[in-house]
């Protein structure tokens, strides 16, 4: 049952790797399967919640890794993230079917896979399972790996691109 308390129960969902690991092993005692994904989500868009949907079908509880901004930086370049981190782990935990969102300063989530080894480890159809981080952690310990479509026409950079060509935003715009 969700909480009267909208924004405690939001709050509560953005979380430590350390209290992940505890949420990890109590949803384990509850027999729930723990899914996990990773990636920027930045300016969530309809192909980011049918993805997450997607993914919190597969098992009990989804758990979202979120790149840091200086992550975002590195991987997408200086213009990015649009969003600061804290907003975006706020939207995401504000979803119905995401149960708990970290944020990691590496690249890749791997060291985060290695602390909570979840039970399916899910990328998106962008993906060959082959090339999913983490993919060996996973498998090892029993669990697999899911790639899920995307949905056509669905991006970050294709919303970014949108707002550029209708002249409200300039590349220098973008980073506030």
């Amino acid at each position: 049952m969700i909480s009267k308390n909208f924004l405690n129960t939001i709050y509560h969902k953005i979380v430590t790797w350390d209290e992940l690991q505890m949420m990890c092993e109590r949803w384990r005692t509850e027999k729930k399967t723990v899914v996990f994904t990773n990636g920027c989500f930045d300016l969530l868009h309809r192909g980011h919640v049918e993805y997450l949907a997607r993914a919190r079908e597969l098992g009990g509880a989804l758990i979202v890794g979120l790149n840091s901004d200086h992550s975002v930086r590195r991987l997408k370049g200086a213009n990015r993230p649009i969003l600061p981190q804290d907003d975006r782990a706020m939207i995401l935990a504000a979803l119905v079917m995401v149960d708990a969102v970290t944020i990691f300063e590496q690249d890749t989530p791997y060291e985060l896979i290695r602390q909570i080894v979840p039970d399916i480890l899910v990328k998106g159809g962008d993906y060959k399972p082959e090339q999913v981080v983490g993919k060996d952690l996973v498998e090892r310990a029993g669990g697999r790996v899911e790639i899920v479509p995307l949905v056509a026409g669905k991006s970050t950079s294709g919303v970014i691109e949108r707002i550029q060509s209708k002249g409200n935003l300039t590349k220098e715009d973008s980073t506030e």
